[in-house]
């Protein structure tokens, strides 16, 4: 929040407005940043799209029911008239969707505005919300209307009734900071043997890998948690297998970070995979008491990498800024990992990498899982993770189990078309199609969208194909009364996008010819499982599909339990970069072909190959060579270190 003159305002103003150059007529304004409300009440902070919008905003993710008021306390420069603008967005005005479902009023000092926001524009935007009176202070509150991803990114209140704030992304970054009184410069992160960005398992795997054997390491996530798609806010269950020979300590520090469940108990009636599971399963606290407890790492929890620096081709520093607070740091390190999944920091500095996607060539999408529940059950309404969780109980003990869903108009019309637990039109068995419906992988979008760039709407359609299902199969076919949606992720799951290019490009005929390599350094037992949309479902949806299928190709790895084990070792050259001296990679964003990328980008897979860039990121420093001369000069070390146990520490 902040307020200041008339010459910090004009920071603000659309361009076309002052072009003459004059000052706004009053210099009173309020600015408050969502993400820095006192309470949020139900609403969630959502940092994923925030290098497209700037900053991250607040999301009323209710599942239909309204989520609980944020709420702020606010001083005013004086009392009287002000001018209220929100910046805000209709999110499913892109697909000319009628009926605005994120919907949700600003109230001040208990009283709403007539405005109701979230109505107007595809785009991110400041909606007008006319005049109003005020004195000193006041408290502030979002009020969802909803359930249904309302969003806000910030409130200004201006006493020049004539000002226009600006959209300009770079303007209103601008702007914030100045506001806020942030630094001009970052402040000094540190500096460290090696910079992890990205704290999914390969992140979190690096580091943990690293720090064993003696070196100093940064770990930089934007989530307040640990595990990317394999934590609570996305439930991807890892896959691949670990500890396999000649290596049978690969794989050692993956299996720390996770839990030891019984899949068997784990799962229910309704479906048969662990995707989508109760948040206990992820293991968040799990992950991060690891990483704490390891003394040469430093964890930048809540940090988002925005800039990177060269010399030449080598990185020397990042710049990370707060989602919380927006105070910014400079990182400094000898090595670098990017863990991101979107090669952001490759990318940033000037890496060579393929991404392609188009209609004739699409890439795998970004899914949204979620699971369904039965009030009527006691354990499930004991497991709700909903934000109505004290009137679902309260609901249980009165015996009132019934459920009801509001139609969405402005979600995907499957009233009459098919999706998986409704093959046919219509679903019929209840147990069985609620085994196909829930907690699956292939509820998928994005084929031929920027899975960068366009995720914020990649997402949105995601969310459009549940609830259009979910009320499809409610209030059209009028089945499971005393059903709900128990979750939905908001934190879109991606599968594919920027592949940064090693020495070697794993490809699938390296898998499927067996191609031995003299640097084998984790392995690989997925299939060339890439994902297409699925062509039972398209009709009405062409370029807007929201189920993929499955193309496994001639390498079938084990996949969905097969009882035969393909094993395939892939070379540590594709763990770095050809062309910036002293950048490794693990995850998704490795040097593979599209092809090659199927077999590799499961998690348990990812995160052996942070345990290798650990090991490697050490020699590195410890013999002070590069990446690629510790496979030039040092891979007998590499090799040797690989047999040791993953608690292996080295002081």
């Amino acid at each position: 929040m902040g307020l200041s003159g008339a010459g910090m305002l004009s920071l603000l103003a659309s361009k076309n407005v002052f072009a003459g150059g004059s000052l706004p007529s009053s210099e009173e304004f309020l600015f408050i940043e969502a993400e820095g409300f006192d309470d949020r009440g139900g609403w969630e902070l959502d940092q994923q799209s925030m290098d497209q919008t700037g900053s991250p905003y607040l999301l009323a993710h209710g599942l239909g029911i309204a989520v609980k008021d944020a709420t702020t306390k606010v001083q005013f420069p004086s009392a009287g008239e002000y001018r209220v603008w929100v910046r805000t967005k209709d999110w499913v005005a892109p697909w000319k969707a009628p009926g605005a479902p994120g919907k949700f009023q600003v109230v001040i000092n208990q009283e709403p505005l007539a405005e109701v926001f979230g109505t107007k524009s595809a785009d991110w935007h400041w909606h007008d919300g006319g005049k109003v009176t005020v004195g000193d202070s006041a408290e502030i509150a979002l009020h969802d209307l909803t359930g249904f991803e309302g969003r806000c990114e910030a409130i200004l209140f201006c006493k020049d009734a004539d000002f226009q704030p600006t959209n300009d992304v770079a303007q209103l970054k601008t702007f914030r900071r100045t506001i806020r009184g942030l630094p001009a410069e970052p402040a000094d992160g540190g500096s460290f043997d090696l910079v992890v960005i990205g704290g999914g398992l390969a992140g979190t795997a690096t580091a943990i890998s690293a720090a064993r054997q003696g070196i100093t390491v940064a770990l930089v996530q934007d989530r307040p948690v640990l595990g990317g798609n394999g934590s609570s806010e996305v439930r991807v269950w890892p896959e691949g297998h670990t500890l396999q020979e000649p290596y049978p300590h690969i794989g050692e520090i993956v299996e720390e970070m996770l839990p030891g469940i019984d899949k068997k108990t784990a799962k229910n009636k309704w479906y048969t995979t662990m995707n989508g599971t109760t948040a206990s399963n992820f293991a968040d606290r799990r992950k991060t008491d690891l990483v704490n407890s390891e003394p040469n790492i430093t964890l930048f929890m809540n940090h988002r990498s925005m800039e990177t620096f060269t010399e030449g081709k080598t990185i020397t520093s990042i710049m990370v800024e707060s989602t919380e607070t927006a105070l910014q740091k400079t990182i400094k390190g000898k090595y670098f990992a990017d863990c991101t999944g979107d090669a952001k920091v490759g990318f940033q500095a000037g890496a060579d990498y393929e991404y392609e996607f188009s209609a004739e060539n699409p890439v795998m999408g970004s899914s949204n899982l979620f699971n369904v529940l039965d009030a009527a059950e006691e354990k499930h309404v004991l497991a709700c993770e909903c934000k109505d969780k004290s009137s679902l109980m309260s609901q249980y003990e009165k015996g009132e189990f019934a459920q009801p869903f509001p139609r969405c108009p402005w979600a995907l019309d499957l009233s009459k078309k098919p999706f998986p637990g409704r093959l046919k039109g219509k679903a019929k068995n209840k147990i069985s199609d609620l085994k196909k419906f829930a907690n699956m992988w292939y509820w998928e979008s994005g084929f031929t969208k920027n899975q960068i760039e366009d995720i914020e709407l990649i997402r949105d359609h995601n969310f459009r194909a549940i609830y259009g299902a979910w009320d499809a199969l409610k209030n059209v076919d009028g089945l499971y009364e005393n059903l709900r949606l128990g979750w939905v992720a908001f934190i879109a799951g991606k599968r594919e996008s920027r592949r940064l290019l090693g020495d070697v490009k794993l490809d699938a005929t390296h898998f499927e010819r067996g191609k031995n390599w003299p640097d084998e350094a984790f392995p690989c037992t997925w299939s060339i499982d890439l994902h297409t949309p699925e062509k039972r479902f398209q009709k009405g949806f062409k370029g807007n599909e929201f189920i993929s299928r499955a193309n496994h190709g001639k390498y079938k790895g084990n996949v969905a339990g097969s009882k035969e084990l393909r094993l395939y070792w892939a070379p540590y050259r594709c763990l770095y970069s050809r062309n910036i001296s002293n950048l490794f990679m693990a995850g998704r964003n490795i040097s593979v072909s599209k092809t090659g990328l199927g077999p590799v980008r499961v998690m348990k897979t990812c995160g052996m190959m942070g345990e290798i860039v650990g090991k490697a990121a050490a020699i590195c420093i410890n013999e002070t060579t590069s990446p690629r001369g510790v496979y030039e000069d040092h891979l007998p070390k590499l090799k040797t270190m690989m047999n040791l146990p993953g608690t292996t520490r080295v002081s």
